[in-house]
């Protein structure tokens, strides 16, 4: 059973930016800033040729992250920019961020570029030959193997110019990355928050939470996968307050980005803790409250799914038989109808006080049954 209300002409365009609300959730901590900090960061540029950077996407030295994936341009597109350095007219520069851990470089800005250029020389675009088309004589046509010997290596030698950055300071956080993707990246759409959290804080955990994601009791409660992957970051919000519901502080995007690096971080035990609990939580959830669950109005609303679902994960921690349908049905309703909870998921959603209100009002409920 999917959720009715969460169809593919809710999904918003290029220039709209309320996403939680176009994929019918309710949720408005989706624009905060995602940090209140003030940032070191060493930035410098560097030209490479055309040949190096084909090998370097190769090699796995440049990474596109997981949400860019997704090949858009279109052939006569990518054929006018590999006709456009073999004419050495200059075009637009990359945008990297070089890794502390790896020295390996994750793709702000440039991906159809670098991807046109790794097609381009393999001979493959969208699992057809790679044919340059629309393009001047005598180039139209050909792959880069049929290129003349003089015009491969002009193209060899193409310059590409990069700016690369890393985070000097604070050392303990990544929030700059997050907050360079919001401002720089032109891949033509707004990133959601999770979409760049898959990015910068990659590891473990973050695959753990996609697996969680096609549960099927929690893609019953979700209803269709979200496109911008907000089903993934409320599975990321329901175990960060698990773990860390009283020590919240907002923005909501850096304490859920700080979770996920540091359970990134966590042994296999205490992963697989995690994944039991959550599928436990999420089963319970839809056998007691079916397809109605954390809807109080008409859209999911994510902070009453966030505070109940934490909650009665932490209950089901507990050395004890876990409670009934019927008694979380039970609870549930009676949690909804307090003025009190209401109060914390009505509005100002992220906000600290809000949140410490509808935790400790959920845990007082679930933590009883």
């Amino acid at each position: 059973m999917t959720d009715p209300k969460v169809r593919d002409d809710q999904i918003p365009s290029e220039d709209q930016e309320d996403l939680s609300l176009a994929e019918g959730i309710e949720d408005d901590s989706e624009g905060e800033s995602t940090s209140k900090a003030s940032y070191t960061i060493r930035s410098y540029g560097a030209d490479y040729t055309v040949d190096s950077l084909v090998k370097r996407m190769d090699t796995g030295a440049f990474i596109v992250p997981n949400f860019q994936r997704r090949f858009i341009w279109s052939k006569t597109h990518a054929s006018r920019f590999i006709e456009s350095l073999l004419m050495g007219l200059p075009v637009p520069g990359i945008f990297l961020y070089k890794r502390h851990q790896d020295g390996k470089h994750l793709v702000i800005d440039g991906q159809q570029r670098l991807r046109t250029l790794h097609s381009f020389y393999k001979g493959v675009y969208r699992e057809e030959k790679f044919r340059l088309n629309g393009v001047r004589e005598p180039w139209n046509g050909q792959t880069y193997d049929e290129l003349d010997p003089d015009d491969q290596l002009r193209l060899d030698d193409s310059i590409v110019h990069a700016i690369i950055f890393s985070q000097e300071s604070p050392k303990d956080t990544i929030d700059s990355i997050h907050f360079v993707f919001e401002r720089i990246n032109s891949g033509g759409i707004r990133l959601s928050a999770q979409e760049i959290r898959n990015c910068i804080a990659e590891g473990e955990f973050t695959k753990l939470t996609s697996q969680l994601n096609q549960h099927q009791s929690w893609r019953q409660i979700y209803g269709r996968p979200s496109l911008r992957s907000k089903d993934q970051e409320l599975i990321t919000r329901v175990l960060a307050f698990l773990e860390r519901g009283n020590k919240y502080e907002r923005p909501m995007a850096t304490f859920l980005t700080n979770f996920t690096k540091d359970m990134n971080q966590a042994n296999a035990k205490k992963l697989d803790s995690l994944k039991r609990i959550f599928e436990e939580t999420s089963d319970l959830c839809w056998e007691a409250l079916g397809g109605s669950a954390f809807r109080p109005v008409r859209a999911l609303n994510a902070a009453v799914l966030e505070s109940v679902m934490s909650a009665l994960a932490k209950r089901l921690r507990k050395r004890e038989p876990p409670p009934s349908s019927a008694a979380v049905k039970k609870a549930y309703d009676g949690l909804l109808a307090s003025p009190k909870f209401r109060e914390g998921w009505e509005r100002a959603t992220a906000d600290d006080e809000v949140v410490k209100v509808r935790v400790k009002e959920a845990r007082e409920v679930f933590l009883n049954l």
